[in-house]
């Protein structure tokens, strides 16, 4: 599927940012028998006065920009072509869940692919007793590593309500668990959390997601979305597959990948520093339109 995407986020300020530096992760990645990168391009308002651009050890292409003159707005833009294929069905040949403990061990690599990345704690992701239980229940004899996180991401979609306003950006795990409600972000924490508990990988993924009206609604400009999935590895034979507890499926041609992390701090879409104070105001819309080919 070939798509044109586009994302624009604005952030107007109650009083003038004397100075800033940002770090924007919203370009989509290049990934080898999944998605091609085809043209993209970041625009930046106003004009930074330094800008850079790197690739993290993720992979991750990030937009460096540095403000030094006050400025009252910021506008972002991004614009790419994304061919996105979809992920091949394949046999379930991932371990059962006491054997890949073995099976990681026998990995050698710690590349930025390595699944040695993705277990225990990371910066948003402490160890949660809750969420721990929670996995050791879903859990049920004989299953394989892959029926287990399959399993995980349906019981999230089914006990979870997905509420916009319950939760912000800096919710933790342990309190959307509680309250049995949040967004995207929220999902695929809780279910990271769970997983590395068991001992199973598990990383964030964010991206965006293409959304398809009602029939007979027309389909509305800016109504697509920045989403969040999971990275989950099932050993050595399977390696990775990706899940969406949001909405209890297998990542596909609809989900195109910006970048892998740990958790939501690695791939955020935009961090950084602002010398302001007061309130702003925020908008932030995107667009994942499909190409005719």
């Amino acid at each position: 599927m070939l798509y044109d995407l586009s994302l624009h986020m604005g952030y107007v300020y109650e009083v003038p940012a004397s100075g800033a530096r940002h770090i924007l992760r919203i370009m989509p990645l290049s990934i080898s028998h999944r998605q091609r990168l085809v043209a993209g391009s970041i625009s930046v308002s106003p004009t930074p006065d330094e800008r850079t651009t790197f690739v993290d050890f993720f992979g991750l292409q990030a937009t460096s920009a540095l403000f030094r003159s006050p400025h009252e707005r910021l506008d972002i833009r991004m614009q790419a072509r994304v061919q996105v294929d979809a992920l091949p069905l394949t046999a379930d040949l991932s371990p059962e869940l006491a054997k890949l403990e073995h099976e990681l061990s026998d990995t050698r690599s710690v590349d930025a692919g390595s699944p040695h990345h993705l277990v225990g704690s990371s910066p948003r992701l402490p160890e949660e007793p809750a969420i721990a239980a929670f996995a050791r229940d879903t859990v049920k004899p004989g299953q394989t590593v892959r029926e287990i996180a399959t399993a995980l991401c349906a019981r999230i979609h089914g006990e979870f309500a997905y509420d916009a306003k319950a939760t912000t950006v800096d919710t933790t795990p342990c309190e959307a668990f509680r309250l049995k409600r949040g967004v995207c972000q929220d999902f695929a924490h809780i279910m990271i959390v769970a997983l590395r508990s068991l001992g199973i990988p598990a990383g964030y993924v964010s991206g965006f997601l293409r959304t398809i009206p009602p029939p007979g609604k027309e389909r509305l400009e800016g109504a697509d979305a920045m989403h969040a999935w999971v990275r989950v590895w099932c050993g050595t034979a399977t390696g990775y597959v990706e899940l969406d507890p949001t909405n209890n499926i297998a990542a596909g041609s609809d989900h195109i990948v910006v970048g892998y992390g740990r958790d939501y701090s690695e791939v955020a879409p935009m961090i950084g520093i602002l010398k302001s104070y007061g309130s702003h105001k925020t908008v932030q819309a995107v667009d994942v339109v499909p190409i005719r080919q």
